[in-house]
């Protein structure tokens, strides 16, 4: 199978991405990420406009979204210019470390989760179902150690035949995206390759796991209807991007979904 033309042959096993493709989480990361990178620059930048406030769209596309929590902060650091000591995952939520960065994001997450929950986007127990049906097993992947979880919560757990999350990649020392290694590990459990199988992401870091780990088909799940992201999606490499499953499986497997 060819991810650029997949022809009549159709993936043999899907992987997924969960915040922003199954669970309605990303809003939750990237407001959680937003507390504690400007916390962070309030702390450590100058007050002269030279760094403006975290963008909880752009910035969180481009720099944070599929990345585990401390790639994500070390990557915003970097491109803010400013540059910490790594420090270590047990550091207490602040500013004097990537960790520390990262754990403040951990915490405002958790207050976040505990005031507004998360569901599952409508579309999706529809295209699980359809995808069992057509007898193509699922399996969903997180960098977040939430994510078992809140899948369980969402009541999809019995749609997936796998699922790897941070806690599972912490673990066995799996390297977060854009490294494909999650979706490989996930693949593998399923007892596929990748070169037959699909990947289905809505961050360009995963997007671009999926092309560095071989997968035949990638897909890219726009769910802000906006031009920009579906170009940029396309520009990391895409085959396909998408409004919701429901148009992937239509557009895959026919008319099951």
């Amino acid at each position: 199978m060819n991810g650029r033309g997949w022809g009549s042959r159709r993936p043999e096993g899907v992987v997924f991405d969960t915040d922003g493709v199954l669970l309605d989480s990303a809003v939750l990361h990237a407001a959680a990420w937003k507390i504690a990178f400007d916390a962070c620059l309030r702390r450590l930048a100058p007050a002269d406009g030279t760094q403006p406030p975290f963008d909880a769209d752009a910035e969180y596309r481009r720099l944070v979204d599929g990345r585990s929590r401390y790639d994500g902060a070390e990557a915003f650091l970097t491109a803010r210019g400013l540059h910490l000591p790594p420090g270590d995952s047990g550091d207490s939520p602040g500013h004097g470390t990537v960790w520390a960065v990262a754990a403040h994001k951990e915490r405002a997450f958790l207050d976040l989760l505990r005031t507004q929950g998360v569901t599952a986007f409508a579309d999706v127990h529809p295209a699980l179902m359809a995808l069992r049906t057509a007898g193509v097993p699922c399996a969903a992947v997180s960098a977040s150690r939430h994510a078992r979880t809140l899948i369980h919560a969402a009541g999809l757990a019995g749609l997936l035949t796998v699922i790897v999350d941070g806690t599972d990649a912490t673990r066995l020392g799996l390297v977060g995206k854009p490294d494909p290694a999650l979706f490989l590990r996930a693949t593998a459990l399923l007892g596929g390759r990748a070169q037959e199988s699909a990947v289905v992401e809505d961050a360009l870091a995963g997007v671009e796991a999926g092309r560095r780990g071989g997968f035949g088909l990638v897909v890219g799940v726009d769910r802000t209807s906006r031009q920009s992201t579906t170009a940029l999606l396309r520009e990391g490499g895409a085959d396909l991007v998408v409004p919701d499953l429901a148009t992937l499986v239509r557009s895959v497997w026919g008319e099951r979904g």
